[in-house]
C-alpha cells in the first residue's frame, strides 16, 4: 500500500472463491487494473517452470480432501492417544474420523480438505461460522523403513486436553487465522467481528504462480502483445507485478587465491527475500492487501531473535521458519539468496549432500579432513550436519537451521545452548557421549581459537535477564552496521529492559536508519525513554514510508502530546491511528488484538471501553490467561481490587494449573493483607511454572518476610538449581544467610557473584563488607 498521505489504492473484488466451493479458477480484480488469472495462463510461455512445480510442496500445500489427496489410511482404523480412541474411515466416497471434539465430547468428523503432502499430512474439518479446524491427527508420510505410514498425534505423547486453549477446536489451532495465508493464493481471512463468522477467500487452493509472482493479467497481455510484434514496446517489467530475476545478471566466481566464491555484481536479495518471508517467517499480519516488492514490513510484523523463540545466541528454537535464521547468515550478507540454493519453482536444493556448498565453497579446503576432521562420507563429513543442524517441529518434521553458523561448544557452557557436536555425538548413530566441555576441548584444539571475542549471544542472555552490564554491549551492537540487521535490531528491541539516559541517542539513531526492520527493533526499544522523548521521536514516524512502523507511533503517541499537536498533524495522527486499529481489527478473531486494543485505552486512561476489550478476548478465548490477568490489572488501577480477585478465580476455573494466574492472585491477596492466602498461591505458580525463575524467587521472599527463613533458604537453595545465575536468587540467599549470621555461606554465594558479574562492582563490594564482619567476629 501506498503511504497514507498518497490517495489509497482501490481494490474491487468481482468474484473469488469461498473455502467451501470446489472450484478453483476465478478471476480478483485487485490495485487499479491487476487481476489473478491462474496457472494455466502461465503454462504455455512457462512449461519448464509449470512441470518443476507440479508435484511440489507450493502446489501440494492444500487439496479438496478425494481420493487422489488423501494419503492417510481410512480404512476403519483406529488410533489410540493418551486415553481417547478415535477412528478413521469412509462414508459414501467420503473420509470422516470419529474422535475428541468440542467439551470433550466425541463425535464424528468429516475431512473437508488435506493440508501438506509431507512429511506428514494434516486435514480440516468445518465448524459454524467458516471456521476450519485442524484436527491433531496426522498422517505421517515418510515411507515405512523410516516410521512413517502411520497415524500419530502432532502433540506426541502429551495429553492437551479441551480447556487448553491449544486443543484442536480452539483459535490456536483455526485453519483461518493460523494457516489459511501461507497455504493457498491471494487469501483474504474475512473475518466478520459484528456476526464472529468468517468468509475466507483464496484464488486458488494452493500456491501457485501468482502467490510469488503477485497478479499475472498485465504480464499476459503483455505476452500477447509481444507475440503479435517483433519489437516489444511495454516497460522493462514486462508487465510483472514484482521482477524476481537479477537485473544485473550478476554470477558466482572463484577470484585468485580466493576459497569462497563472490558475487561479479553486488546484489541487493531483499526482495527476494521478503517475497519468500510473507510465508517462510515467524510474523503476524497487520494488513491483508499485500502489494508485491514493499516493504515485508508493510503488512508483516516479523518476529526477531526473542526469547522462546530462538536460543541467546540466535539458533532457532520454536517453530520460527527460516527468515530471522536466513538473515543472521553471512551467505545473506554476501548477497546469497534463496533461489541460489533452492530451484524457486520445485523448491528442491539443486544438487544432493556437500556437492551444493561447493559450488561456492572450494571442496579442497572445506571438504577436506583438515577442515572437518571427520571421516571421508561420514555424517561429520557433511556441511549441513556441522553447520545447519536439524531440529524436529510437529514430530516427525526435521528442520535446518538457516544461519549456517559455525558450531560454539564453548557457548553451550555458558549458555545452555545446543550445539553440532553433541548433537551428533549424543545420538543413537554414534556411540561416543560427549560432553559440551568435551567438544570444546576439541573445537580449540582443532581450530585454535582460544579466545573468539563477545558473542552476541552472550550479551543477548545477559539482557533476557535484565542484567546492567548487557546495556552498554546492547547499544554497542545496535550500532554496529558491520554486523546482521536481524543482530541490530533484536539489540535494539531488548533496549526496551533498560532505563537509562544513554537509551534515547541509541534509539534516535535507530528510528532513522533507511532499513525498516532496524527502525522496527529501534521503535520497541525505546519503551522506557521519556514521554518528551517519545513525542520527538513518533511525530517524524507518523510519516514512515512503512505501514508497521507508522502505526506503531500512534498507538505508542503520548496522549498528552497528542493534545498539542498543530492541525495538520493532528490530522494527520487521526488517519494514521485509524490505520493502526486496522491493524489490530485484521485479527478481530484472535484475543491478542482485544488484548492491545485493551492496553491501548487503558494507557489512555478510558477503562470502560479497555474493560471491554480485555472481555471480548475472554469470550473469543476462556482458556488464555493472560486476558483475565491485564484485566486484574485494570482492576488494580481503579482500586476495584475485589473484581480482580473475583476474575482471577473465574480464570483458575477454565485453568487451574496456570502459575500466572495463582502468581497473579496470590500478589492480589498479600496487597489486601491476606498474607497466609496469598502465599499459598505463590506457591502453587512457583511450583506450576518451575522453569520461571523469578515465581521461585517472589515465594522465596514471602516466605522469609513472614518468618519461615529456614524455609525461604531451602526452598531458593532447590531454586538456583534451576537457574545457578539467577542473580536475583543468589543476592536474596546472601541477604538471608547474612541476616542468620551464617557469614561463610553469605561470603561464598556473593563471591558466585562477583565471578559471574564482574562488570557489576556492588557484588564485590558485598564481598568486602561480608568478609570485614567476618573479621570483626573474635
Amino acid at each position: 500500500m501506498f503511504p497514507v498521505a498518497l490517495s489509497v489504492t482501490i481494490f474491487f473484488i468481482i468474484s473469488c472463491n469461498e473455502i467451501s466451493d470446489k472450484t478453483t479458477s476465478t478471476s480478483i480484480l485487485v490495485e487499479d487494473s491487476l487481476q489473478y488469472v491462474g496457472r494455466e495462463a502461465c503454462k504455455s510461455c512457462h512449461e519448464k517452470e509449470f512441470l518443476l512445480f507440479e508435484g511440489s510442496d507450493h502446489d501440494k500445500a492444500m487439496d479438496i480432501a478425494d481420493s487422489t489427496t488423501v494419503l492417510g489410511d481410512f480404512n476403519d482404523i483406529t488410533f489410540r492417544h493418551v486415553g481417547v480412541e478415535s477412528r478413521f474411515f469412509r462414508k459414501n466416497g467420503d473420509f470422516f474420523v470419529f474422535t475428541e471434539g468440542p467439551e470433550g465430547k466425541m463425535a464424528e468428523y468429516k475431512v473437508e480438505y488435506v493440508f501438506g503432502v509431507r512429511p506428514l499430512q494434516q486435514y480440516l474439518v468445518a465448524f459454524p461460522g467458516g471456521r476450519y479446524q485442524c484436527l491433531p491427527l496426522c498422517w505421517d508420510a515418510r515411507p515405512k523403513k523410516e516410521g512413517g505410514q502411520r497415524w500419530f498425534h502432532i502433540y506426541g505423547d502429551e495429553k492437551i486436553p479441551h480447556t487448553d486453549f491449544l486443543y484442536w477446536t480452539r483459535i490456536m489451532q483455526n485453519w483461518n487465522y493460523m494457516c489459511a495465508e501461507c497455504h493457498s493464493t491471494n487469501l483474504k481471512k474475512g473475518f466478520d467481528p459484528a456476526t464472529d463468522s468468517y468468509h475466507t477467500t483464496w484464488s486458488e487452493i494452493d500456491v501457485s504462480c501468482e502467490a510469488c509472482h503477485g497478479p499475472g493479467s498485465a504480464h499476459v497481455s503483455w505476452a500477447e502483445e509481444a507475440a503479435r510484434h517483433s519489437a516489444n514496446q511495454e516497460p522493462d517489467n514486462m508487465g510483472l507485478a514484482i521482477r524476481l530475476k537479477d537485473p544485473e545478471k550478476g554470477t558466482w566466481v572463484y577470484k585468485p587465491s580466493s576459497n569462497v566464491a563472490v558475487r561479479t555484481v553486488k546484489r541487493d536479495g531483499r526482495r527476494t527475500l521478503e517475497t519468500c518471508a510473507r510465508c517462510h517467517a515467524r510474523r503476524s499480519t497487520i494488513h491483508e492487501d499485500y502489494v508485491f516488492g514493499q516493504s515485508f514490513l508493510d503488512t508483516h510484523r516479523p518476529s526477531l531473535l526473542e526469547d522462546n523463540l530462538y536460543f541467546p545466541d540466535g539458533q532457532i528454537q520454536d517453530e520460527v521458519y527460516v527468515y530471522a535464521s536466513f538473515l543472521q547468515s553471512k551467505m545473506y550478507h554476501k548477497g546469497v539468496i534463496c533461489s541460489d540454493c533452492h530451484d524457486p519453482h520445485s523448491l528442491k536444493v539443486y544438487v544432493q549432500g556437500n556437492a551444493l556448498c561447493y559450488r561456492c565453497h572450494l571442496p579442497d579446503v572445506y571438504g577436506s579432513k583438515s577442515h572437518h576432521f571427520h571421516k571421508d562420507n561420514s555424517t561429520g563429513a557433511l556441511c549441513v550436519e556441522c553447520h545447519m543442524p536439524e531440529r524436529s517441529y510437529m514430530q516427525v518434521d526435521p528442520r535446518r537451521d538457516h544461519s549456517m553458523r559455525s558450531p560454539r561448544p564453548d557457548l553451550s557452557l555458558r549458555l545452555s545452548t545446543p550445539n553440532a557436536c553433541t548433537k551428533c555425538h549424543q545420538s543413537l548413530t554414534v556411540p561416543s557421549n560427549w560432553s559440551d566441555q568435551m567438544a570444546s576441548d576439541y573445537f580449540y584444539k582443532w581450530y585454535g581459537m582460544k579466545d573468539r571475542g563477545t558473542h552476541y549471544g552472550e550479551t543477548f542472555w545477559k539482557a533476557r535477564r535484565g542484567y546492567p552490564e548487557a546495556l552498554p554491549e546492547l547499544i554497542r551492537l545496535a550500532s554496529d552496521t558491520a554486523i546482521p540487521d536481524m543482530v541490530r535490531s533484536t539489540a535494539y528491541q531488548y533496549l526496551s529492559g533498560y532505563q537509562d539516559p544513554s537509551i534515547y541517542s541509541a534509539i534516535t539513531s535507530g528510528v532513522a536508519d533507511p532499513d525498516p526492520l532496524i527502525r522496527f527493533g529501534a521503535f520497541e526499544g525505546g519503551e522506557n525513554i521519556t514521554e518528551a522523548q517519545k513525542t520527538s521521536l513518533y511525530r517524524n514516524l507518523l510519516r514512515d514510508s512503512v505501514r508497521l512502523i507508522r502505526t506503531m507511533a500512534a498507538r505508542n503517541m503520548p496522549q498528552n502530546a497528542v493534545q498539542q499537536l498543530n492541525g495538520a498533524e493532528k490530522t494527520l495522527y487521526g488517519k494514521v491511528f485509524e490505520e493502526y486499529m486496522e491493524t489490530e481489527m485484521v485479527n478481530s478473531d484472535h484475543p491478542f488484538s482485544w488484548m492491545n486494543i485493551g492496553n491501548y485505552y487503558l494507557d489512555r486512561g478510558d477503562f470502560e471501553e479497555a474493560e471491554k476489550a480485555y472481555r471480548r478476548a475472554i469470550l473469543i478465548e476462556p482458556y488464555l490467561p493472560v486476558s483475565y490477568i491485564n484485566l486484574t490489572d485494570l482492576y488494580r488501577r481503579i482500586k476495584m481490587d475485589a473484581r480482580g480477585e473475583e476474575t482471577l478465580k473465574q480464570a483458575l476455573v477454565y485453568n487451574p494449573g496456570s502459575g500466572d494466574v495463582h502468581h497473579s492472585l496470590g500478589l492480589l491477596l498479600i496487597r489486601n493483607n491476606r498474607t497466609d492466602e496469598g502465599i499459598e498461591h505463590l506457591k502453587q505458580a512457583a511450583e506450576l511454572s518451575q522453569q520461571n525463575t523469578r515465581y521461585a524467587y517472589v515465594y522465596g521472599v514471602a516466605l522469609f518476610s513472614t518468618g519461615a527463613q529456614t524455609d525461604a533458604i531451602i526452598y531458593l537453595e532447590n531454586a538456583r538449581k534451576t537457574d545457578p545465575f539467577d542473580r536475583d536468587i543468589l543476592f536474596a540467599l546472601v541477604s538471608y544467610y547474612g541476616e542468620m549470621g551464617q557469614l561463610e555461606k553469605a561470603v561464598a554465594i556473593a563471591e558466585e557473584l562477583a565471578e559471574y558479574y564482574p562488570a557489576d562492582q556492588t557484588y564485590r563490594e558485598v564481598v568486602n563488607q561480608l568478609r570485614a564482619l567476618q573479621n570483626q567476629i573474635p
